[in-house]
């Protein structure tokens, strides 16, 4: 007799893999990474040190992380070729498209592309972490009919992609932002972008062929696009007075999903959102745009005291929060989900890196089709 089918569950239960990069723990709503608590990584930590953590498995010294950064700038900038191809794309091409695509044209200018040493694939994890930045940077910039400014070799790596979006000295409040925001983000254990760059890794593809996979998985509305859909909602309600309006009609009304409330692991608070919870606080009090923090807030409030909400035991997550720390940094909506790539290259490429010479990833499936039909002549169909 067949097993019940999970099909209809995406996986969920099913271990894939062992791991020691991250630990999600949804029932209690924790989040560790290789060990340490999310909560003092992201009070704490350069992304640069998250970066060095998931692919060295410890926290760099002083030394470490100096070159560490200071690879990854040098590396930052992109061949000119792939500049000029990017000029040329429509510009009111989705940014995710255009993420896929540049970095698939990268491999093509890499000479260690098809390179799958481990030594390789490490400087490959390198240059692609700068380049990705350097990508969305650049593409925020052309689609605007303005000049991509080439990344600086003496910052950091939020503080280079605060640089060249506008070419003045980076705002600290920006960079620090950008900076907890990618830590936040580095990494989440197999979510679907992660296990499709493993699937692809075990394949033996290249480096490059496992991030474009990822890219494409993230590019979905339920992972990386989600914070998007959250800020379109609240920009929907448009004032903090509608919200309790908003509610009473599209979910009360409607059983509508609020988008950013709930998650597929956590049945506690995300601690990330919690983090960037306070974070959009403190930049809505700095910019003086405390509006859509408080539209948030507000329908956050309102579910957690809506029985339906409290039963299921959803909470806002970490797109939630995120959209309005990135609204309130002037990025457009449709950017969002670069930047979660912009941040989740770590984890991806650690497990790349973890996944490499690993059995190749072929699970069973249930076949549910007819059997044992007879094969009828073109001519009689």
């Amino acid at each position: 007799m067949a097993e019940a089918s999970t099909a209809g569950k995406g996986l969920q239960g099913v271990v894939v893999a062992d791991s020691s990069t991250s630990l999600v723990d949804g029932e209690n709503g924790r989040l560790i990474y290789e060990g340490y608590k999310i909560e003092d990584l992201a009070e704490h930590a350069q992304f640069e040190e998250i970066v060095y953590l998931l692919w060295n498995h410890r926290l760099p010294n002083g030394q470490e992380l100096e070159q560490l950064r200071a690879a990854i700038a040098e590396a930052a900038a992109l061949p000119q070729a792939v500049v000029d191809q990017l000029k040329i794309y429509p510009t009111n091409a989705n940014p995710m498209a255009v993420l896929r695509t540049a970095v698939s044209l990268l491999a093509l200018y890499d000479p260690e592309a098809e390179d799958m040493s481990m030594d390789a694939v490490r400087r490959k994890a390198v240059r692609l972490t700068g380049q990705i930045t350097t990508i969305c940077a650049a593409w925020d910039r052309i689609r605007k009919g303005h000049m991509p400014i080439a990344p600086r070799k003496d910052l950091m790596l939020a503080q280079n992609f605060v640089y060249m979006l506008d070419g003045k000295e980076p705002d600290k409040t920006a960079s620090d932002a950008i900076n907890t925001y990618m830590v936040l983000l580095a990494e989440h254990g197999m979510n679907a972008s992660t296990f499709t760059s493993r699937v692809i890794t075990a394949t033996g593809a290249d480096f490059y062929s496992a991030i474009v996979g990822a890219i494409g998985a993230l590019k979905g509305p339920s992972h990386g696009g989600a914070n998007a859909e959250a800020m379109q909602q609240f920009v929907e309600i448009g004032d903090p007075a509608h919200v309790e309006a908003w509610f009473t009609r599209e979910i009360r009304g409607k059983d509508r999903r609020i988008m950013g409330i709930g998650h597929r692991i956590y049945k506690a608070l995300d601690p990330r959102a919690a983090i960037l919870k306070e974070k959009a606080r403190q930049l809505a009090h700095v910019s003086g745009n405390e509006k859509w923090f408080q539209i948030a807030e507000r329908l956050d409030n309102l579910a957690r005291s809506e029985e339906y909400f409290i039963q299921r035991k959803l909470y806002a997550n970490v797109d939630y929060y995120s959209a309005i720390v990135l609204y309130t940094l002037n990025l457009d909506i449709d950017m969002f989900p670069p930047l979660f790539a912009m941040a989740r290259i770590a984890g991806w490429a650690a497990h790349v890196i973890e996944g490499m010479g690993g059995r190749l990833i072929r699970p069973d499936v249930t076949y549910t089709g007819p059997m044992d039909l007879k094969w009828t002549p073109l001519s009689e169909r």
